[in-house]
């Protein structure tokens, strides 16, 4: 078997026995395939969605050893267990699948708010578990079973948010996890994970659903015109825009406070930037086109482009 970078990738006893995966979407399917092609993350895999017609289709892509539409059924048996749905659906999962958790069982996640997740998930959980919250920052635009691939984490961060007390060996296994699937690893504390992700994805999400709502609403001549000229940074937006509606809604909801913030700050910024341009203020203008472009020019220096 090789590395996706080339050469033969050394075959390694599996992490896990059994991997729950508690929806199955990209992040969640994504996992699913790295853990098939490559037989070092789990020895079994087990899928979890809220509709059959969804895991119908993960029988048919192959991608699970097994299926389960009851998410308690889901996760007996498994030193794994892995939350793979909207921030907004874990208290009612967390709930459900308490009781089935076997002693010793590693909890995780890869929702984008970890305040939120340990105040819902954290409390449901049987002492006899082991809570390791994760955020990794990979996603695409597309959405379900079909939209995952084994090397989405290829090169990026998943964050852990282990929370206070937390058993040190459960942390290292779960590391191991996410470095096996190709990924950088970084420990933060929740509330630090949430303002940093304010900034670095929740904003730039509800800029981009707002600019392209701003679009829509425009008369219809000009609106067909945006649409017919659209430049590279407007398609950049609608690119982001296309992101599921439901994991988004759940995102500002739980992290209204940090990006509530930064977009008052941003909001600054932009005034600061629209009076510039009302003065023609050009050293102001060049000044801060030029910090941005710092800011790329350092993406691509540590290959986050």
């Amino acid at each position: 078997m090789r590395w996706p970078g080339g050469g033969i990738r050394p075959v390694a006893e599996p992490i896990f026995k059994r991997m729950a995966l508690i929806g199955i979407g990209l992040i969640g399917s994504s996992l699913a395939r790295r853990a098939r092609e490559f037989g070092d993350l789990a020895g079994e895999v087990v899928a979890n969605a809220r509709s059959a017609a969804t895991l119908d289709r993960v029988v048919e892509l192959g991608i699970a050893d097994r299926v389960e539409l009851d998410p308690a059924l889901a996760v007996e048996g498994a030193d794994l267990v892995i939350l793979c749905a909207p921030v907004g659906t874990y208290a009612d999962l967390a709930a459900k699948i308490a009781p089935n958790l076997a002693p010793g069982v590693i909890v995780t996640d890869v929702g984008s708010t970890k305040v939120s997740v340990i105040r819902d998930v954290g409390p449901v959980l049987p002492a006899h578990t082991h809570f390791v919250p994760a955020h990794p920052l990979a996603g695409t635009e597309f959405s379900g079973p079909d939209a995952g691939f084994s090397t989405l984490f290829e090169g990026r961060w998943t964050i852990l948010t282990p929370p206070p007390g937390t058993d040190e060996r459960a942390v290292a296994r779960l590391r191991l996890f996410w470095e096996r699937c190709g990924a950088q690893v970084a420990i933060m504390n929740a509330p630090h994970h949430d303002r940093v992700l304010a900034i670095v994805s929740h904003l730039p999400h509800l800029l981009a659903f707002t600019i392209c709502g701003t679009a829509d609403d425009l008369a219809n001549e000009t609106r067909d015109e945006v649409l017919q000229f659209a430049a590279s940074g407007f398609r950049d937006f609608t690119r982001i825009a296309a992101s599921d509606p439901v994991m988004w809604r759940d995102i500002f909801m739980n992290n209204r406070e940090a990006l509530l913030e930064m977009l008052a700050r941003f909001t600054e910024d932009a005034q600061a930037m629209a009076r510039a341009v009302r003065w023609g203020d050009a050293d102001y203008v060049v000044d801060k086109i030029n910090r941005c472009r710092s800011i790329r020019k350092s993406l691509i220096e540590i290959k986050q482009a």
